[in-house]
């Protein structure tokens, strides 16, 4: 009743305090949710656009809707138009708006990663920063540009790019890593000092460097050379897009961004916990087809992503196209193991630190169920001890994908297993629905909730993490099939193959020694196969 009682601002006077520089903008409902976010050059006259009379009457169903759904909208400003695209998928990330459809799924900038730890370090593309020691340049918005940089960057500083391990005799030889001589005439130790300069361009001491190609480029002008001029621009262009210090959108820089323990503390609230969950699990069953039924189990901690302890699977007793039958398998399987490996290192503690004198903890002779004895267990395991991200436990709460359904086939599973008290729910996606173990209704939470959020991207990660690995599978399965076409290979030779070198590619880079030396593959059917996999 408040939200309909309060006042709509009047758009059209707002608009006239924007400013004329590049930002994002986000449209908002009645209910002050974010159904819409946006990136613009100039905020002014984007934002102005959306509410012209004109606009409104050509404009699609889609934009229709979310213009007749904006109740107001706010505007941040940054210093780069690559900054806004950055700050725009960070904030479509965060806020999943309805209208949105870009950035919706996993996708990530590119960063520049170098192993300082490799005797020859390279320059390599990655979609994600780890924390393994090696240093990281980025993110960037323009992948084209960054490309383009690498290159350049080959070529002036004469450091190895792509690729793994010390030089390859083609690269020991190649020109392009001449300067100010070749890699074969100098030590990995004088190499690092072309890195260290590398390193130094792409952290924005690049200002100097800059300056030379424009004054190379004003030349060629000068001699009317315009296509080295404008090749030299296009360079010129695509460095300072890379080397531009550009701002790190950080959870706490984002305008009213999450909070992750606060959304769990909501969650906990939410759902009536007796605790809060610090550990959750989720399931996702992905069946695109009947060729290949897996199931992701994506791990949350404190609200966000542990990706050490994400599990998939490969449906193994399900027949067709049967959510509840492969979940209940899925379930089966992981917490059958999980109580094994919590029995296995929980009986084994080790006593005033001392890892060779163990005492028994077991809980024989005892009444307690499996999870009360689990819970007792895992307080206790010897691999968290010396490996931390190995560390095995019950979850605080286990998520399913789907309704009624898959809620019923994943408790059964827990009841078998003496699992009873672990804390379970269903999260259907149609609207959204919380389904718990004996409650006929279900629970929705309001779409801005921080607790339905923190379910959303929970659920959305196990989704993405299943349909990857399916992709992965029918990727090879594909890859497979080329076989199907080479001569001589029945389906026997080509499970003997396959058992033997694991993959396609891997059998394309045999030798045809070794393809012969397989047992029931002859040598002319090797080297027939290895003819057909070169041409192919």
């Amino acid at each position: 009743m408040a939200a309909s009682r309060k006042q709509k601002p009047d758009l059209q006077k707002k608009v006239h305090e924007v400013p004329h520089k590049p930002g994002v903008y986000l449209m908002r409902d009645r209910f002050n949710r974010v159904i819409y976010v946006g990136k613009a050059r100039d905020l002014r006259k984007r934002v102005s656009s959306y509410f012209l009379p004109s606009k409104l009457a050509q404009a699609d169903l889609k934009t229709r809707a979310m213009l007749d759904a904006t109740w107001d909208f706010e505007t941040h400003t940054v210093r780069s138009d690559a900054e806004s695209v950055l700050l725009e998928g960070k904030l479509i990330k965060e806020y999943r708006p309805r209208y949105n459809v870009s950035f919706r799924d996993d996708k990530r900038f590119l960063v520049v990663r170098v192993d300082l730890s490799e005797e020859w370090p390279r320059f390599r593309l990655a979609r994600f920063k780890k924390d393994d020691g090696s240093r990281y340049f980025g993110p960037y918005a323009h992948a084209g540009a960054l490309r383009q940089t690498l290159n350049f960057m080959r070529k002036k500083f004469g450091v190895l790019t792509f690729g793994r391990g010390a030089p390859t005799e083609r690269e020991l030889k190649s020109s392009t890593y001449q300067l100010p001589v070749r890699l074969s005439e100098i030590s990995a130790e004088q190499y690092r000092e072309r890195v260290a300069q590398a390193c130094d361009f792409l952290e924005g001491h690049s200002r100097e460097m800059i300056s030379t190609l424009e004054a190379e480029m004003r030349k060629a002008a000068e001699k009317m050379d315009f296509e080295k001029a404008a090749e030299l621009r296009n360079m010129v262009e695509d460095l300072r897009n890379t080397t531009r210090p550009t701002r790190r959108f950080t959870r706490g820089s984002l305008p009213a961004t999450i909070d992750p323990l606060a959304d769990v503390r909501a969650l906990a609230d939410a759902l009536r916990l007796p605790g809060v969950p610090h550990v959750m699990e989720c399931f996702d069953i992905s069946n695109i087809s009947t060729t290949h039924v897996v199931a992701s189990m994506v791990c949350f901690r404190d609200g966000v992503p542990d990706k050490n302890n994400y599990r998939r699977y490969r449906v193994r007793t399900v027949e067709g196209q049967d959510d509840f039958a492969s979940m209940a398998e899925v379930v089966r399987r992981r917490y059958s193991r999980v109580l094994l490996q919590i029995s296995d290192t929980g009986n084994r503690r080790p006593e005033n630190k001392d890892e060779n004198r163990v005492i028994d903890v077991s809980a024989e002779q005892s009444q307690e169920n499996a999870f009360d004895t689990a819970r007792r267990l895992e307080t206790y395991p010897v691999s968290a001890i010396r490996y931390p991200q190995s560390f095995v436990r019950l979850p605080d709460l286990m998520i399913v994908d789907g309704g009624k359904g898959q809620l019923s086939a994943a408790c059964r599973e827990l009841q078998r297993l003496g699992l009873h008290d672990l804390p379970i729910i269903g999260l259907a996606k149609e609207h959204e629905e919380i389904y718990r173990p004996a409650r006929a209704l279900p629970l929705r939470l309001p779409m801005d909730s921080p607790a339905l959020r923190l379910l959303q991207r929970i659920r959305d990660e196990a989704h993405r993490f299943a349909n990857a690995y399916h992709q992965l599978l029918m990727k090879k399965r594909v890859e497979e099939s080329i076989l199907d076409d080479c001569p001589g290979v029945s389906q026997n030779r080509k499970n003997l193959l396959l058992r033997r070198f694991g993959s396609v590619n891997r059998l394309r880079k045999a030798t045809v020694d070794e393809i012969a030396s397989i047992e029931g593959i002859g040598r002319k059917l090797a080297e027939e196969v290895h003819r057909f996999l070169q041409c192919h």
